[in-house]
């Protein structure tokens, strides 16, 4: 069992330390892409907004789930970074990437879309205290729960911990849209939204992947 430790302590800091550039280029990314969505939640709180009727919602009930709304989002991000961090740490450059390319292109789609919550939205309470500051009110389109857990789904879905991130998807999907924080047209087309990124993602990862071989060998 130590043995067994031992060498994989010594092949993780062997991996961070052969992808230190690109990890802290990265972590840069991630900061970026959440104070670009800082900024265009901030904007779309502030703007006029129209309520729309919705379909489904209109014959689903409000339920009280607001702790699978805060906690579980949370929850899912956090594993998320510590299993690339200490599982995949090779791979955080690419996870890092997919993720912050996704907040960025959702931060330009909410701001086009000037639509206000459904007004049977549920006010919801029970958030962790770091949620508080991301907890926005018109940021509708495309739905955030569902495309970062479909995302990593999308990353992790050749690995078992992907079965946990569709779960997690849908789990979340449903959530919102009982909660009526969200129009199921935004929870739809975060599926379709969501894996247009990634496929964007990829390709550009792949193209540029001489540059990216370039960072890994700097040290």
């Amino acid at each position: 069992m130590i043995k067994e430790f031992r060498k994989w302590f010594k092949t993780w800091k062997s991996e961070i330390s052969g992808h230190k550039y690109l990890i802290i280029l990265s972590v840069l990314l991630l900061i970026f892409a959440n104070i670009v969505n800082f900024l265009a939640s901030t904007y779309v709180d502030k703007v006029q907004t129209t309520v729309a009727p919705d379909l489904i919602l209109d014959h689903i009930p409000v339920l009280d789930l607001d702790f699978i709304f805060g906690y579980g989002l949370m929850a899912v991000i956090l594993i998320i970074l510590i299993y690339v961090v200490f599982f995949r740490v090779k791979e955080f450059h690419k996870v890092a990437f997919q993720l912050s390319l996704l907040i960025v292109v959702r931060s330009f789609f909410i701001t086009l879309t000037h639509l206000g919550k459904p007004l049977e939205a549920r006010a919801i309470t029970d958030l962790p205290a770091i949620y508080q500051v991301f907890n926005f009110h018109n940021d509708l389109f495309f739905s955030g729960h569902t495309a970062i857990h479909f995302m990593a789904y999308l990353l992790f879905r050749k690995e078992k911990i992907g079965i946990f991130f569709l779960i997690m998807t849908i789990i979340l999907a449903v959530t919102v849209l009982f909660l009526h924080v969200h129009y199921s047209i935004d929870v739809f087309s975060a599926f379709f939204i969501t894996f247009g990124v990634y496929m964007f993602g990829e390709w550009f990862m792949k193209r540029h992947e001489h540059r990216i071989q370039r960072l890994v060998h700097r040290h």
